[in-house]
Formats: structure tokens, C-alpha cells, sequence
């Protein structure tokens, strides 16, 4: 039994990013070596300097829609909801505050020009014929701990620079730190790069509410393996390099993949215990306590390492969560 309360750990709240950095390379990085227990404290733009040639960085290009919708009862009190899956056409699964809003509720949206209803509990049918119209009046969906309501910077700096497929909720947010300059001078050192697609739906974040959590149940998200890739993972394997996800949605990308099934959906749950297949190297942010994330990385360096990590970020003060400082195992 894994109880939950073992992978918890005490954060003060000020330390909560409530902005990017203007420069993304600019952010801190933890990086940590599993085999010394060794801490190193760092700029991330000095990441290009940490791999090797034949070692492979794996990406996700997923792409952040702006499904998060603010709008009007016919009563004029305010809703708000966010878009989690197009079912077809312009009717999708969704969640809707206030919860009290009744099924066959006429929404209204961009002062009135785009009508709604819940059409049943749990979906929102629009009148526009297009998908894309409706998330073209929709913003960032930053998560409920940023305190705040989304700015412009945020529709830049909520994606990667790399973000290219439509259909994530959330960012890869330990791909955010990347600058285009910054991955034309890891390719020059000879490391190479390659892509993967997992769209982040609302189970990456859902709580573990069992007290073992090994009876915790993802939701899928669905994963794309392109045939570029799979061919680097064998290339970098045979060559002795390092296969790095960067960010715990390729991590999970890749150990469902391992391999076979190049495309799908993935419920894979990662928790210590688990044998990972093809991840050398991790790149990710840090998470919050007591969620499958955090479980994630303890699996791969182990509780008592990743504990004591969080708690010398602490101390360092590092600035945590979607826009705060990454880690590197290593």
C-alpha cells in the first residue's frame, strides 16, 4: 500500500508563480543526480551545456486551445465554462460554474454574439456551425492556483515555442522555458530533438482522493508517436545515448508508446514501483503535492530524493508550479 499522505510536503504559497518570466531561459534549474544525490543549482539556459551527442530530446508539440469561455445567463449573472472535449460539431463536454446552471440554459457569449445552451449535463451545444469560432472568443485557461485572470502575456507565454497541434487544456509547462535560439544551440552540440504529441486533458490534475493510491484511476489522454521519432528512440537506444522527456506528458507518452502502440489514448498511472522502458532523463517543473505528477517524478528518482529536493527548491526560494523554475533528473 502507497499511502497518500507520503507524498506530501509543505510549500508556502508566495512561492506560487503568478507570472512568466519575460525570459524564458532565465528561469532557475534544480538539476539532480540520481546516482550521488547530488544538487546542482543553475540557469536553464545552461541546459545546453548538460547533454551529449546521440542523446535525444523528446517534445511535445501540443497546442493549448483557449476553451476557457466567459459569458452571461439571460438573467445577467455571470458564467463561466470550460470547453474539455468537442463531441462533434460545435457540442462539447464541459464544465460549467456556477454548478447550478440548469440543462437548457441559454449562455450568452462575446456581448451576445455567440449563443449557447447546456444541452445536458455536462455539454454545451453552440448555433455557429464552427469550432473554431467558438474558441476564437475563448482565453487562456490558466490553472486556479495563479490568483488571477489571463493577460496578453499570458497568450504567448501559456505555449511553448514549439506548440503546433490543437487539443490540450493545460501547457507541457517544463516545455515553456525553451527559446527558439535555445534549441537551435542544443541541435548545434549535436543533441538531437524529436517530437511527440499528448493533448493535456483535465485527469493529469484531477486529486487522488484513495489513501492508496494505487486505486486511483486516470482519465485517457490521447498520445501520438510520429514515425520520425519512433525511428530516433531505436537510433539513440543502439547509439548509447540518453532518451530525455522533456516534461512528465512525454514521459508518459513515451512509456506508453515503448515501443508498439504509436498512437491512442493513455491512462497509464506512473507511481513508484513502476519499471520505466525507454526515459533516461527528466525535464519537468515542479508540482504540486499529493497529485499523480508528483507521484510521477518520486517513481523516477525515488520519494526520499525527490523530497529532499523539493525541500531544498524551498529553501532556495525557487518559484514553483506552471510558471515557475524547472528541474532536471538526470
Amino acid at each position: 500500500m502507497l499511502k497518500l499522505s507520503e507524498f506530501d510536503y509543505p510549500l508556502p504559497k508566495d512561492l506560487i508563480a503568478q507570472y512568466p518570466l519575460k525570459k524564458r531561459e532565465a528561469a532557475r534549474l534544480l538539476i539532480v543526480n540520481r546516482k550521488t544525490g547530488r544538487f546542482i543549482h543553475a540557469v536553464f539556459k545552461d541546459i545546453r551545456g548538460v547533454f551529449e551527442e546521440n542523446d535525444l530530446l523528446v517534445l511535445n508539440d501540443t497546442k493549448v486551445l483557449n476553451c476557457r469561455l466567459i459569458g452571461k445567463k439571460i438573467t445577467g449573472g455571470k458564467v463561466e465554462v470550460l470547453l474539455t472535449r468537442r463531441i462533434n460539431g460545435t457540442t462539447f463536454s464541459c464544465l460549467v460554474k456556477p454548478s447550478r446552471t440548469k440543462v437548457g440554459e441559454k449562455l450568452f457569449f462575446a456581448n451576445g454574439v455567440v449563443k449557447g445552451f447546456l444541452s445536458s449535463r455536462g455539454h454545451i451545444s453552440f448555433k455557429q456551425s464552427d469550432a473554431d469560432s467558438i474558441y476564437d472568443i475563448g482565453i487562456v485557461p490558466l490553472p486556479p492556483y495563479i490568483k488571477r485572470q489571463p493577460e496578453e502575456i499570458d497568450a504567448l507565454y501559456y505555449q511553448t515555442v514549439y506548440a503546433k497541434n490543437d487539443g490540450a487544456l493545460a501547457s507541457p509547462t517544463a516545455g515553456l522555458h525553451f527559446t527558439k535560439s535555445l534549441v537551435k544551440d542544443i541541435q548545434a552540440e549535436g543533441v538531437k530533438l524529436s517530437y511527440i504529441t499528448l493533448h493535456v486533458g483535465l485527469g493529469t490534475f484531477r486529486p487522488v482522493k484513495c489513501q492508496d493510491i494505487t486505486s486511483h484511476k486516470m482519465d485517457s489522454e490521447y498520445f501520438f508517436i510520429p514515425d520520425a521519432t519512433a525511428a530516433l528512440l531505436s537510433q539513440t537506444k543502439t547509439n548509447g545515448g540518453k532518451v530525455v522527456a522533456v516534461g512528465t506528458t512525454s514521459l508518459r507518452a513515451l512509456e506508453a508508446y515503448s515501443g508498439s502502440r504509436k498512437e491512442g489514448n493513455t491512462d497509464l498511472f506512473i507511481y513508484p514501483g513502476y519499471r520505466f522502458k525507454l526515459v533516461d532523463c527528466l525535464l519537468t517543473n515542479f508540482h504540486f503535492p499529493m497529485t499523480t505528477l508528483f507521484m510521477l517524478v518520486c517513481a523516477f528518482a525515488g520519494r526520499e530524493l525527490m523530497l529532499k529536493a523539493y525541500q531544498e527548491a524551498v529553501d532556495r526560494k525557487y518559484r514553483f508550479y506552471s510558471y515557475g523554475d524547472a528541474m532536471l533528473i538526470i
